[in-house]
């Protein structure tokens, strides 16, 4: 048991943690919860399934931090990456997947594996020997929920991650709806038209968000506080702090020309991805909520080109564990109260599918040098990978830590280098090519 790495949750942290481990030369074994034990959100029993957006964001490797965490992991024989690309769909420059064959591929690659075996069962303690990995992600099982929170002595931490809903395509009407990414973005024409786009004039959205403000809304249990993090805020919540807020959200204009009335310039624009390669599915981009179900259906077909909508799903909502990292975890991502068990993924304190995987990748690669006898420095400070492990295990303020994308604002400086809206071209590109050859010697050291 000693020489074998254990990992709990078989979600994307958990799955990339197993894949690389595995090829480093160590046993694994991947103990996952479902089905036996289901989650609301889950809707079935495959590995790394996506249960929101089915978009990695954007794949800008020069000028967008979530780019440059796609390079590095592509680099290191992700496993995320490599089946994200195999079931990519046209997103206008972001990486969306064709969401049920990524998460099948996935659990197929691993299962082909002779090295690694799938455990099915909860974990509902924290081991004190062994080598393990937690990556139970914001659906952490309240069983194990109350285990860490007993270790670690504070409160856990949550927030409310909604789920946006997604249409069937041939309930759209496109005499209404038009095809275009924003500001035509992508190199083909299949880009440039990933997006579906419903326009609003000015009383259609003033009706929209009053219909939004009075619609019901999901209840919260005693002692849940709704601590929601900013860049995932459910629709209502924007429109609760202004009703301009979504027109400059996830409903701004800019940048689409109705194919349909050229001449007429939207006064908001409700966008739609394609959810799937067949184009049968779409999922409303941005648009989390915690209505119930029933407002749903009546305030969403408010919105042009879906007054006859039909839902393959409804938004939902549900609460997300963290925890306190930058008191709680070392730089090995290790747990200072017990170093034989590391935590990876979105239980961290990172948000988003991207910097999830990436914290599994990195936790899986550490443990397996322990395990090795070849120990590892963490990722270097310059890169994506180090600069997001670095702020989560020490750079946040551990009073008023939350949940964090990758993002430029955690890199260092470079020195010579203009600041502001003008420089920043350069100063993107400064820090992607300083990355990359940080994050390939890191790798080639090993």
């Amino acid at each position: 048991m000693t020489q074998e790495l254990h990992i709990v949750g078989g979600g994307l942290a958990g799955s990339e943690a197993a894949w690389q481990a595995a090829h480093m030369g160590v046993d694994v074994v991947l103990h996952e919860m479902r089905p036996e034990v289901e989650t609301f959100a889950h809707r079935t029993g495959n590995l790394a399934e996506m249960v929101c957006s089915n978009s990695f964001r954007s794949d800008d490797d020069e000028q967008n931090a979530v780019g440059l965490l796609h390079w590095e992991m592509r680099a290191a024989n992700g496993l995320i990456m490599s089946m994200a690309d195999k079931h990519r769909l046209p997103a206008g420059g972001a990486l969306a997947v064709d969401r049920d064959p990524f998460s099948e591929s996935v659990t197929a690659a691993l299962r082909a594996l002779p090295n690694l075996r799938i455990d099915y069962g909860e974990v509902t303690e924290l081991p004190r020997d062994g080598h393990w990995i937690f990556a139970t992600g914001p659906l952490t099982s309240a069983a194990l929920g109350a285990a860490i929170q007993q270790e670690t002595g504070a409160d856990r931490l949550a927030f409310f991650d909604a789920i946006a809903p997604i249409v069937y395509a041939e309930s759209i009407d496109m005499d209404v709806a038009w095809m275009q990414s924003r500001y035509d973005k992508g190199e083909t024409e299949a880009e440039r038209k990933a997006y579906l786009n419903c326009p609003m004039d000015r009383n259609q959205y003033e009706a929209f968000i009053d219909a939004l403000l009075a619609a019901d809304k999901t209840e919260f249990h005693d002692g849940e506080s709704a601590g929601y993090f900013d860049g995932c805020l459910p629709i209502e919540v924007m429109a609760e702090r202004g009703r301009e807020t979504l027109r400059f959200g996830p409903m701004k204009p800019v940048g689409l020309t109705n194919a349909h009335r050229p001449e007429d310039k939207p006064y908001a624009v409700v966008q739609l991805r394609r959810d799937n390669a067949l184009g049968t599915l779409f999922n409303i981009v941005g648009f989390q909520t915690k209505m119930k179900y029933g407002a749903q259906s009546d305030v969403f077909r408010m919105i042009p080109g879906l007054e006859n909508a039909s839902f393959a799903r409804l938004g939902g909502i549900h609460r997300n564990t963290f925890l306190n990292s930058p008191t709680l975890l070392d730089d090995q991502m290790r747990l200072k109260s017990r170093p034989n068990i590391r935590f990876a993924g979105q239980v961290t304190g990172v948000e988003g599918y991207v910097e999830s995987a990436a914290m599994g990748l990195l936790a899986g690669r550490l443990a397996a040098a322990e395990i090795l006898g070849k120990p590892l420095a963490t990722a270097p400070l310059n890169t994506a990978m180090g600069a997001l492990v670095h702020h989560i295990t020490g750079g946040a303020e551990a009073k008023t830590f939350q949940p964090m994308n990758v993002n430029f604002g955690l890199f260092q400086p470079v020195d010579g280098l203009k600041g502001g809206r003008r420089g920043r071209k350069d100063r993107y590109k400064a820090y992607t090519d300083r990355a990359k050859a940080d994050w390939q010697g890191w790798l080639a050291g090993q």
